[in-house]
């Protein structure tokens, strides 16, 4: 089978040739594969990261499902309205180029309060206070960034990326978000207007048959659907994830499966009572990464022999222990126990707890792809 026709088997609920295995690199390892600088993906899309995804993807023959990492803007899109804000470099050196945003009203700058730090070696920072990294809140001296290249986001681009996935694997696309609250500020938000967030609720719901009817328009439509949210039980109580975002979820489900459309939730952290209301109250096709403590509070073996007949589990090797600090040995150990865990009957896709590590050794990618194909033969 081809990595295609593999996850397609899987998230039909029908047994593959082997356990399809996607390890979890959406980042650092693509970045760090093209050997330049991450400021050149993340700023300058040079490649875009998604595109560097897909060239990893390749590189070790993953079964790839691409849980929206392209950014599609769908053909009636709504522009925000708002001032025309303007980017430019405020610092510079070996390590990081830091990027603030402006527009100008009455012919004043007006300078956004956070800044989006773009490092050297890895990810970028959004939205940090420039007084954290010393510098002033209104910079001296900038110029304006130059060299982006330009990117196709539209539903052309999007045709185009999926030709090139072809039967390396999956292409999803976001419907909606299961994390509302996403740190200490919404909490407090939260608790202080309580009348906006019960607004919120009911009108993410429109905003997911909105979103549902644009994927419907188009030519060439994803794969799978999104639905998770990073985190979702880390600022979100389990009460107010019901709150605030599971009729829009639930709704997103109820939508895409009608047409025939699997749905994927991703949600680092602590997930078992997200995996529990995922397969007893929706038709959620897959949901991962199933962390282990102490970043979460997954049982592998405990969740497949709850749930395993309900929704494909996706995870979960540990990605510092194991995949970073790890053997070779480790990782085809710990690749043969979420094997044995939980790919009986199928409904398994062997991944990692979270994104790996920037310096997660080759050789243990390599080794844990190798376990899965025939270690994880049917």
């Amino acid at each position: 089978m081809t990595g295609r026709e593999r996850l397609l088997t899987v998230l039909h609920g029908e047994v593959p040739d082997c356990v399809p295995v996607a390890p979890d690199f959406s980042n650092m390892i693509p970045a760090r594969l093209t050997g330049k600088p991450f400021w050149d993906l993340y700023l300058y899309n040079d490649p875009p990261i998604w595109e560097a995804y897909l060239d990893c993807a390749k590189h070790f023959d993953i079964d790839a499902l691409m849980d929206g990492g392209f950014p599609l803007q769908y053909p009636d899109q709504e522009q925000a309205i708002g001032p025309d804000w303007e980017r430019f470099i405020v610092f510079q050196n070996d390590e990081r180029i830091v990027v603030q945003a402006s527009y100008k009203e009455n012919g004043k700058r007006i300078w956004r309060k956070g800044v989006d730090v773009f490092h050297v070696a890895d990810p970028p920072s959004g939205g940090v206070d420039p007084a954290d990294i010393g510098l002033p809140s209104e910079p001296k001296e900038y110029r304006p960034v130059e060299g982006v290249k330009p990117v196709d986001r539209s539903p052309d681009g999007f045709k185009a990326f999926k030709e090139r996935m072809g039967d390396q694997g999956l292409v999803g696309a976001w419907l909606t978000l299961s994390s509302v609250l996403t740190d200490e500020k919404d909490i407090f938000d939260y608790y202080d207007h309580p009348e906006k967030y019960e607004e919120l609720a009911r009108t993410r719901v429109d905003d997911v048959e909105r979103r549902f009817k644009q994927i419907m328009a188009l030519d060439v439509k994803p794969d799978f659907l999104c639905v998770g949210g990073s985190g979702t039980l880390v600022f979100q109580s389990v009460d107010i994830l019901r709150q605030l975002a599971l009729p829009a979820v639930k709704r997103g489900i109820e939508l895409a499966t009608a047409a025939g459309f699997p749905t994927h939730v991703h949600s680092c952290g602590p997930e078992k009572e997200l995996v529990q209301i995922m397969a007893e109250e929706t038709d959620l096709t897959v949901i991962d990464p199933l962390e282990i403590p102490p970043m979460g509070n997954c049982n592998l073996a405990e969740l497949k022999r709850l749930y395993g007949d309900k929704i494909v589990l996706k995870g979960n090797l540990h990605t510092t222990e194991v995949m970073l600090r790890g053997s070779v040995d480790d990782v085809i150990a710990a690749s043969k126990q979420a094997i044995d865990d939980a790919a009986a009957g199928g409904r398994f896709i062997l991944s990692t707890g979270d994104q790996c590590g920037r310096d997660t050794p080759d050789e243990n990618l390599r080794a844990m792809v190798e376990t899965a194909r025939t270690y994880g033969r049917y």
